[in-house]
C-alpha cells in the first residue's frame, strides 16, 4: 500500500521592500540598452550605408545577426544561469557587451561589424533571462510581480523610444561608430550595482547541462531563420530547402531528447512540458509577433523617413517617439486591465490594435505620410505594449521557481525569433519589392547600378554622382519604389498580426471553455 505524504501548504509570499524595488530598477538597465541597441541602430543604416558600402544582404545581416545569435543561445543562457547563477551570468553579459561594443565602433568594412554585432546577441543573450529571472527571485507576490513585470517590460519601449533621440543628436556630431559607443558608460554603471543590489539566484540541483541539447538548439534556430532569409532573398532553393530540412530535423531532435531526459529523470536543456500549458503557448507566440511588428516597423520607418522624407536623425526620432511613449503607458496599464479582463480579450486587441497601424503605412505615399506614420506608430506601439506585458507575466507564472531561468528563455526567445522574423520577412519583402520596382538609368556604372538596385541608400549615394536629370530621375524612382515596398510589407505585417491575434483568441477560448 502506498502512503501518501501529507501535503505541504504553499508558503504566503513576502511584499517586496525597498531593496528589491532598487533592484528592479537596476534590471531596467539591460533591457532599456538592449533595445536601445536595437533603434539606434535602425537610424544608423543610412550612415553606414554610406561609409561601409554593404550589399542589401550585407546591411540585413548586420541587422539580423544580432537578434539571430541571441535567439540561438538564450536558452542555453538561460538554463545556464539557473547552474552557475542569474546575478553572475548577467554580470558576465555586461562586461563583454560593453567590451564587444567598443569593437563594433571602429568596424572597418560589413563584415567585421557583422561579427562583432554576432558577439553582441552572445553576450546580450546572457543579460535578458538573467534579469528576468532576478525580477522574479525580487517579487514573490503575484500583483506586485505583475507590477514589476510591467516597469521590467517598459525598459524595451524606454530603449526604443530614446533609440532615435539618441541617435539623431549623436549622428548629427559624430561618426556612426557612437551608438555602440553609448552602451559603455551604463555598461559600467550596471557592473558595479549588479554586484552591490541583486541577489544570487540559481537552481537547488540542476544537474549537468545537456550539450548535445545546446547543439540541437543551436541546429534548429539558425539554419531555420537562414532559410527564411534566402526564401525572402531568392526564393525556394536548393541550399534554401537544405537549411530548411536541418532546421526541422534538429528541431525534431531537441524535443526528442528533451521529453526523453524528462522521462529518464535528467534535466533538459529546456522544460518542453511547459508547453503543455496553452496559455504559454499563446503567450509565446504573441510575444514573438510584437517583436516581429516592432522591428519591422523600425526597419522601413527609419529609411523612408530619412531617405524618402529628408528628416534629419532628431526630427525622425520626435516622429516615432509618441509611438513608443505609448508603448509605455499601455504597458504599465495592462498591469491593471489584467485584473479585470482574461488574457483571451487583451493579447488579440494589442495584436489588432497593430494590425490597424500597420494597414496605415500602406498610405505613406501621399502628403500627410509624416502625420500618418505618427497615428500608426501610436497604434503599434499601444497594442504592443497593451500584449507584451501580460504574456510575459503569464510566461514567467507558468513555471515553478526553479526553472525560473528556463521560463524567462522561453519569453526571451519568443522576444527575439520574433525580432529575427520581422527583419528577415518584413525586411526581406521590402527588398524584394524594392528590386523589383526601382529603375536604374544606363548612365550608371555597373557598381553604381547595382548600390541603386540593392538599397535606397545606395541609391541616394548614386543619385548623387549621376548628372543632373539621370540623378533626379533616380532619386525618384527609388524613393517610388521604396514607398510601394512599404505598402506591399505593411500589408503582410497586418496579415500576419490579424491571424495571430484569432489563433491566440480562438485557442484560449476553447481552453476556457
Amino acid at each position: 500500500m502506498t502512503v501518501l505524504a501529507p501535503a505541504r501548504l504553499p508558503l504566503a509570499p513576502t511584499r517586496a521592500g525597498r531593496r528589491a524595488w532598487v533592484g528592479l530598477a537596476v534590471l531596467l538597465l539591460p533591457t532599456l540598452l538592449v533595445s536601445l541597441d536595437n533603434t539606434v541602430l535602425g537610424f544608423a543604416l543610412p550612415a553606414i550605408s554610406a561609409a561601409l558600402t554593404p550589399s542589401a544582404s550585407q546591411l540585413l545581416w548586420v541587422v539580423d545577426i544580432y537578434p539571430l545569435v541571441l535567439a540561438g543561445l538564450l536558452v542555453t543562457m538561460g538554463t545556464l544561469g539557473d547552474r552557475i547563477g542569474h546575478r553572475r551570468m548577467l554580470m558576465l553579459g555586461v562586461a563583454g557587451f560593453g567590451s564587444v561594443s567598443v569593437v563594433a565602433a571602429f568596424a572597418p568594412d560589413a563584415m567585421y561589424l557583422v561579427g562583432a554585432r554576432a558577439l553582441l546577441g552572445f553576450f546580450g543573450a546572457m543579460l535578458m533571462p538573467a534579469s528576468l529571472a532576478l525580477l522574479r527571485e525580487l517579487f514573490t507576490d503575484r500583483a506586485e510581480r505583475r507590477l514589476a513585470v510591467a516597469i521590467w517590460a517598459t525598459g524595451f519601449a524606454a530603449g526604443a523610444a530614446l533609440g532615435p533621440i539618441l541617435g539623431g543628436l549623436l549622428l548629427q556630431h559624430f561618426w556612426w561608430g557612437a551608438v555602440f559607443l553609448v552602451n559603455v558608460p551604463p555598461m559600467m554603471l550596471l557592473l558595479g550595482l549588479a554586484a552591490l543590489m541583486l541577489p544570487e539566484s540559481r537552481a537547488q540541483a540542476p544537474g549537468r547541462l545537456d550539450l548535445l541539447g545546446v547543439l540541437l538548439s543551436l541546429l534548429t534556430m539558425v539554419p531555420g531563420v537562414l532559410a527564411i532569409t534566402l526564401l525572402t532573398e531568392e526564393g525556394f532553393s536548393a541550399t534554401m530547402l537544405l537549411f530548411l530540412a536541418v532546421g526541422v530535423g534538429s528541431g525534431i531532435l531537441f524535443v526528442r531528447r528533451a521529453r526523453a531526459r524528462l522521462a529518464a529523470g535528467e534535466e533538459p536543456l529546456l522544460d518542453v512540458s511547459l508547453f503543455a500549458s496553452p496559455v504559454l503557448r499563446a503567450s509565446a507566440l504573441a510575444n514573438a509577433t510584437t517583436m516581429f511588428a516592432l522591428t519591422g516597423l523600425l526597419f522601413f520607418a527609419a529609411q523612408f523617413l530619412l531617405l524618402v522624407r529628408g528628416l534629419s536623425p532628431i526630427d525622425a526620432g520626435l516622429v516615432l517617439l509618441p509611438g513608443f511613449l505609448v508603448t509605455i503607458i499601455a504597458g504599465l496599464l495592462a498591469a491593471r486591465l489584467g485584473r479585470v479582463f482574461p488574457l483571451r480579450v487583451l493579447v488579440p486587441t494589442g495584436l489588432g490594435l497593430a494590425a490597424i497601424g500597420f494597414l496605415l503605412c500602406t498610405l505613406l505615399g501621399g502628403p500627410t505620410s509624416v502625420g500618418l506614420l505618427v497615428v500608426a506608430s501610436v497604434l503599434i506601439g499601444g497594442g504592443i505594449g497593451l500584449s507584451e506585458t501580460i504574456t510575459n507575466d503569464a510566461i514567467l507564472s507558468a513555471a515553478p521557481p526553479e526553472r525560473a531561468g528556463s521560463a524567462s528563455a522561453v519569453s526571451e526567445t519568443a522576444y527575439e525569433i520574433g525580432a529575427v522574423l520581422g527583419t528577415a520577412v518584413l525586411g526581406g519583402v521590402l527588398t524584394a519589392v524594392y528590386r523589383a520596382v526601382v529603375q536604374v538609368p544606363f548612365g550608371a556604372s555597373p557598381a553604381d547600378a547595382h548600390a541603386a538596385g540593392e538599397t535606397l541608400g545606395g541609391a541616394v549615394a548614386t543619385a548623387a554622382r549621376l548628372p543632373g536629370a539621370e540623378g533626379i530621375a533616380l532619386l525618384a524612382s527609388a524613393r517610388a519604389a521604396f514607398v510601394t515596398a512599404i505598402d506591399v510589407t505593411a500589408l503582410v505585417g497586418a496579415g500576419t498580426l490579424v491571424a495571430v491575434a484569432l489563433v491566440v483568441l480562438l485557442g484560449l477560448r476553447n481552453r476556457m471553455r
